[in-house]
């Protein structure tokens, strides 16, 4: 597979993962649309499926990361090239940039009649349910060494997971939502916070509120820090001492 097909891969799966995702918290949030206040299982149901449905449909090619920080875990484990990870990471980024201006598109009538301005930048990125920057950092190292470890763990070779394997990563990401997404929304991705952010930043959205860029440091660096962390504590653990 070529260097420009697997960059596309991590593009149009990063894509289709803010489309869905982006759009199931449009769906609950957003005034008039029929999903309103469906609650916080719908979107971690709809972020959970979002992950499978972009696996299945670029893995072949890409091996579908679609997040920065797994791109990071697996150079770090040496099952992907380091001069690959800048083109992952520019792709991942572009392709959720492009999920969220079409997930805009979709519910563009909804954003007109919602006056919330927080929950319109909600569907575009992250933000805590209690601002304190040092434990929402933490939150999302250990949201996201969890992800690394689960997507590891499930797709270990010995499990022979064969084609379960977008389906059960999706699981882990569901789980995580269901667990550990209160305290911070659980981005534990860079390029899902950061490229919505920007798409938020840019959008002539009505009505809407700055885009939170104080806050944008720790969806972005917890998650490469957690993903470290999965990485080196799986490699230690399974590699290591088994």
């Amino acid at each position: 597979m070529s260097n420009m097909a697997m960059y596309l891969g991590e593009f149009f799966g990063t894509l289709i993962l803010i489309l869905l995702g982006s759009g199931v918290c449009c769906n609950v949030s957003l005034k008039k649309s029929k999903g309103q206040n469906s609650g916080w299982i719908v979107i971690a149901a709809g972020w959970g499926f979002a992950v499978a449905i972009a696996a299945y449909t670029t893995g072949w090619v890409s091996g579908a990361h679609l997040n920065p920080a797994v791109s990071i875990a697996m150079a770090i484990l040496g099952n992907l090239s380091w001069k690959l990870v800048p083109g992952y990471i520019i792709s991942q980024i572009l392709g959720a940039i492009v999920g969220a201006m079409l997930a805009y598109a979709a519910f563009k009538d909804h954003f007109a009649e919602t006056d919330d301005k927080d929950a319109k930048l909600g569907v575009f990125c992250t933000a805590p349910a209690i601002r304190n920057f040092g434990r929402n950092f933490i939150t999302e190292v250990i949201g996201t060494a969890m992800l690394v470890v689960g997507i590891l763990g499930t797709g270990n070779a010995n499990n022979a997971i064969g084609p379960l394997g977008p389906m059960l990563a999706g699981i882990v990401v569901f789980s995580i939502g269901l667990s550990l997404g209160g305290p911070t929304g659980y981005a534990i991705n860079p390029a899902r916070d950061l490229g919505p952010r920007i798409a938020h930043a840019i959008l002539p959205i009505p009505n809407k509120r700055d885009s939170d860029w104080e806050y944008a440091w720790v969806p972005i660096f917890g998650p490469v820090v957690g993903g470290i962390v999965g990485a080196l504590i799986y490699n230690l653990i399974f590699n290591i001492w088994i």
